[in-house]
């Protein structure tokens, strides 16, 4: 790849992961704000722990399903693209976190067919699916871009890990400083995330996350609230 491509992909890269990207990501906690009305997460510190401990999960579920679904895509192998979109989906295991990225797969899909970025065949297979979650969505948008699998995963966790950062400093609340200083911290785990994902074996994956469950069908029912998740 030479330098111009190089910086075409950071580019490309930087516009998917975007928090102005408006696919409402700013709408949503993904449990976290329950996490800090119970007391669970109150500072910097257990602010960190809270996202390393998400990362975590995500690295052996969502991750490697992102990861499939890019090879999937870049294949254009539609059986695939459905069968992991489908246990994706089939894995949310409260409303919210349903609906949560139904949402936002649906409006990422949508702006994939307003700026018409995907070619002919991704287009079909997205809307064969009978409903887009996000990573696929995502995948589809990275493989439109020809933005390289590792790069896209990489893009896809900061994106996650960066939408709680903000959260934190919006309701915790910390400082601007501080949610910087812990946005950095979280470098070496999304990488460590990135590297795991690749290498996970399909019986391997497990979304087995119980106290956030039990978190987000708490906020379902959470008298005051901001965020949608």
């Amino acid at each position: 790849m030479t330098g111009i491509q190089q910086i075409t992909e950071l580019l490309r890269l930087l516009h998917l992961a975007s928090p102005s990207l408006p696919i409402g990501a700013y709408t949503y906690s993904q449990g976290l704000e329950a996490a800090i009305e119970t007391g669970n997460v109150t500072n910097e510190e257990s602010a960190q722990a809270w996202i390393k401990e998400s990362l975590s999960v995500i690295a052996d579920f969502e991750a490697p399903i992102f990861w499939r679904l890019l090879q999937a895509l870049s294949n254009h192998n539609e059986p695939d693209v459905t069968y992991w979109t489908e246990l994706f989906l089939a894995a949310r295991d409260t409303h919210e976190f349903r609906a949560e990225t139904i949402q936002m797969g649906y409006s990422l899909n949508k702006l994939i067919l307003d700026l018409n970025i995907a070619d002919e065949s991704l287009r079909m297979i997205m809307a064969n699916q009978a409903e887009i979650p996000l990573p696929t969505a995502f995948a589809c948008a990275a493989v439109a871009l020809k933005i390289s699998p590792d790069a896209a995963l990489s893009g896809f966790l900061f994106s996650i890990v960066e939408n709680q950062v903000l959260v934190c400093v919006k309701s915790v609340p910390l400082g601007q400083v501080s949610g910087q200083r812990l946005l950095l911290s979280l470098h070496p785990d999304i990488e460590t995330t990135v590297n795991h994902a690749k290498q996970l074996e399909d019986d391997a994956l497990s979304n087995w996350s119980p106290g956030l469950s039990i978190l987000s069908m708490m906020h379902e029912i959470q008298y005051s609230r901001i965020y949608r998740s």
